[in-house]
């Protein structure tokens, strides 16, 4: 693969990257939100694939491969799985279809669709500004696309503490945990294969425990909205 090529290429994988944690933002629908995450795991993948390509390096093709069937492939279904034990099957006032639960849509997010996506653009404003040091060290094709892992990480945070369901907690948290994966291929051409193994099973393991204890939290209290669960203690 041509030095060019790779450039243009993984430019590319990291532009969907980025993009897919942004319109995050902009989704309220948690399926959606579900669907860009997957979309956003095969980017991820496509940046491991890219550098093991380029420098012919086995083991990171591998761990290309592991996490395009992790983050994008069984990640995802697990929360599809607790998305849809969160849907009321009753019919409506006139007996016909069946009403959806709210919990199934981010209704009222801490901040505002267009305050989410300012701030998206302040924070990778930021991630270039704090990383510029740090490519000028090395100014490889990889490193100048270490601010759009840092971005990742920051929006996946913003997600994090800006989000009211459980489900879309958990979508921040694994936007986190894809920035920081993004960040550590680009800044070091990846990471040894037993690393990312082990990282992975911790992060599956950490998604089977929040749906389950979404879905008991839903059966229990009637909601996952993080304010009404607050408010339980009174």
């Amino acid at each position: 693969m041509s030095e060019s090529l790779f450039t243009q290429l993984l430019n590319l994988a990291c532009g969907a990257f980025l993009l897919a944690a942004v319109i995050v933002l902009w989704r309220r629908e948690l399926a959606a939100i579900v669907r860009l995450f997957a979309l956003q795991g095969l980017a991820l993948a496509a940046i491991a694939l890219l550098l093991g390509l380029h420098e012919e390096r086995w083991d990171l093709i591998v761990v290309a491969a592991g996490i395009g069937a992790l983050r994008a492939g069984l990640l995802p279904y697990l929360i599809r799985r607790a998305l849809a034990a969160l849907v009321v099957g009753r019919t409506d006032d006139q007996g016909q279809g069946y009403v959806r639960s709210e919990e199934v849509r981010e209704t009222q997010p801490l901040v505002n669709v267009a305050a989410s996506l300012l701030t998206a653009a302040a924070l990778t404003l930021l991630a270039y500004a704090v990383a510029r040091p740090l490519v000028e060290l090395n100014p490889t094709p990889a490193t100048r696309a270490l601010p759009v892992g840092l971005a990742v990480v920051l929006i996946g945070f913003f997600v994090l503490v800006t989000r009211r369901r459980a489900l879309a907690q958990v979508v921040g948290f694994l936007l986190l945990d894809n920035g920081i994966t993004a960040t550590a291929f680009l800044a070091a051409s990846g990471v040894p294969l037993i690393v990312e193994l082990g990282v992975s099973f911790d992060v599956l393991l950490a998604v089977l425990v929040l749906q389950l204890l979404t879905v008991r939290v839903r059966e229990a209290f009637g909601t996952t909205d993080i304010d009404d669960l607050r408010e339980l203690h009174d």
